[in-house]
């Protein structure tokens, strides 16, 4: 009997968090995942994912998750909702505690993503839920008949831009580059939609509105010339920031704030692992994300079998399921 509550503990339940406690589960180990959220991560709020493996027509991230949840059930993973605030060693593993929890694990895998990446503009707080939002596949019905912004330049801009072409009168693309970041396929479908306008070498300087949205600021960088575009909504996508403030220097961190791995998944604490795009070198595809968080997985499997070895606690199934992985 292990003298830890669980063998690995998952943080975040996203697609990385996910696939890794799916793939821990399947190898033996009694596995929790924690989510301050619930199961899927950012990519709830995609209205069409084609980049990931599945039906020809693709799917949305609101469809995405449940599955991965349904297998994460059946494989015996048990969830909890809660925000993890220190990951702390101890003799036998890891002590992971929350706002509720307190909970301690032979090895732990974070895979808690990233969070949106504000602009940090007078009047974006401000009307934050009041046409100020970062998910046009959820708000786009409010915007029937109206003038929208959308602010970012890469996929998750333009992919929101058309999940609002049936909704919106007028959408409005602005980018601070001379040329989009979004892939060629996303780019092609924004030029056919007849209410997509880009408009770029051209950053956002504030929001306007009493009560609501009602005009943007922009600069247009070549002139300095600053004008209003009259809108009712702004959906804002500049990026992402890595949700590893809570850590510390628990692990090592990159300059970007992103967790340092090895090719798997390691991080510089033996037992700690990462997954996903919180760590480096993502290249923040959702397969990608997958494949590390069964990377992870296994590699934990290995790490826990190798301590079975030395202290005979974790139990000979990490052994065969290690050799197997």
């Amino acid at each position: 009997m292990s003298a830890n509550d669980y063998d690995i503990v998952v943080i975040g339940a996203g697609v990385a968090g996910l696939n890794a406690a799916i793939a821990a589960a399947r190898h033996g180990a009694r596995t929790m995942i924690v989510d301050m959220l619930g199961a899927g991560g950012q990519v709830i709020n995609v209205d069409r994912i084609d980049n990931f493996p599945g039906p020809a027509e693709g799917m949305s991230g609101f469809e995405l998750g449940p599955m991965l949840q349904m297998q994460a059930d059946e494989a015996g993973v048990e969830f909890a909702l809660d925000t993890i605030e220190t990951i702390a060693r101890t003799d036998t593993g890891f002590r992971i505690a929350g706002s509720d929890l307190d909970l301690t694990a032979g090895a732990v895998i974070i895979a808690a993503g990233s969070a949106k990446r504000t602009l940090g503009i007078p009047g974006e707080a401000e009307l934050e839920g009041r046409g100020v939002s970062h998910c046009a596949s959820c708000d786009g019905p409010l915007m029937r008949g109206k003038d929208v912004c959308i602010i970012g330049g890469g996929d998750s801009a333009l992919d929101e831009a058309l999940a609002l072409v049936p909704h919106a009168a007028r959408i409005t693309v602005i980018h601070h580059g001379s040329r989009l970041t979004a892939s060629a396929a996303l780019q092609a479908k924004a030029r056919e939609a007849s209410n997509i306008e880009v408009r770029p070498n051209t950053i956002v300087t504030a929001i306007r509105g009493e009560g609501g949205v009602s005009a943007i600021t922009v600069r247009d960088l070549p002139t300095g010339t600053e004008s209003d575009i009259p809108c009712h909504g702004v959906f804002v996508y500049v990026g992402l920031e890595p949700n590893t403030a809570f850590l510390g220097q628990s692990v090592t961190l990159a300059a970007d704030g992103r967790i340092v791995v090895d090719l798997d998944m390691q991080t510089s604490v033996p037992g700690i692992f990462a997954a996903g795009d919180i760590r480096t070198r993502s290249v923040a595809h959702l397969a990608a994300s997958a494949g590390d968080g069964v990377t992870a997985a296994i590699s934990a499997v290995r790490y826990l079998a190798e301590q079975d070895d030395d202290t005979q606690q974790a139990g000979p199934r990490f052994a065969a399921a290690a050799s197997a992985g």
